[in-house]
């Protein structure tokens, strides 16, 4: 593989195994990630985003139901196509072109399981599946956040900084009203405001393998304290803000927001065609 790979050629990580806590509405039989927006799930959707700038090679660090996902790959297309079935064991199923909507059923996607534990925490996933990342540069995000993101220039600022990480960092919407005030005279109202100035991190990560490295086998490592701290401290971590759209699903009330947000018919994530 060349020192520089293609897009196409970059391994995606993306986080599956977490319990979703905050959203056990959703996720008492389910692992976050299949909680669908719209009738897919949300892991779909961040794939969906990758995919639409050439990504296909997808590794999912499962832990939590991670055989709901499996499922969900191991018969991505008998849930969604149209096919014919020789029941005697003859054939297998001959699926059926549906027109223009089969375009977005022929994924040219790599995707590996990794079973990385129950209650691992994400460093420590992230090393136990080191020995599929054969590229010098990876991605990696969580499974329950979605973004308008230009993945292509966000690789491009990574390569240009030359640091061995890059953090997407955003401005999201304030869960509760602002107000302007002039005594007790509300003077401006904002249902849902940006904060102008803070930066969080919205995932969405660029990596060199060398990261690796700041990673041991604690079971409890999370990357996101010491790992990227020392990563800082060393200055080898650096931010492509993103000032697009950007959302999380973390509760039943972001979950109810995605979707009527894909309902209204123009969600801003949806880049692909």
């Amino acid at each position: 593989m060349p020192a520089t790979p293609a897009l196409r050629d970059i391994p995606v990580v993306i986080l599956c195994g977490g319990m979703g806590t905050r959203l056990r509405e959703e996720t008492e039989h389910r692992p976050k990630p299949m909680v669908e927006v719209g009738e897919q799930p949300i892991l779909w959707h961040i794939m969906k985003i990758y995919g639409a700038f050439g990504a296909r090679r997808f590794i999912l660090c499962l832990g939590y139901k991670g055989w709901e996902i499996k499922q969900y790959f191991l018969r991505y297309h008998e849930k969604r196509r149209d096919f014919t079935l020789g029941l005697d064991g003859s054939r297998s199923p001959r699926f059926h072109d549906l027109g223009a909507e089969a375009h977005h059923d022929h994924e040219d996607w790599e995707v590996t399981l990794a079973e990385t534990g129950l209650e691992t925490a994400t460093g420590a996933r992230l090393k136990r599946v080191a020995r599929y990342l054969d590229a010098p540069t990876f991605f990696l995000t969580y499974g329950d956040a979605v973004a308008d993101l230009d993945v292509e220039k966000l690789l491009r600022f990574h390569r240009a900084h030359g640091g061995l990480a890059t953090v997407t960092g955003v401005r999201p919407t304030s869960r509760y009203g602002e107000m302007t005030v002039d005594g007790t005279r509300v003077v401006e109202f904002h249902e849902k405001p940006r904060d102008g100035k803070a930066l969080v991190s919205g995932g969405f990560f660029v990596f060199e393998r060398k990261f690796l490295d700041y990673l041991d086998a604690d079971p409890h490592l999370f990357f996101e304290l010491e790992p990227l701290q020392r990563l800082a401290r060393e200055r080898q971590l650096h931010t492509y803000v993103h000032e697009g759209a950007w959302y999380s699903m973390d509760t039943y009330r972001d979950y109810l927001q995605l979707n009527r947000i894909w309902n209204e018919g123009s969600p801003p994530w949806k880049i692909w065609k």
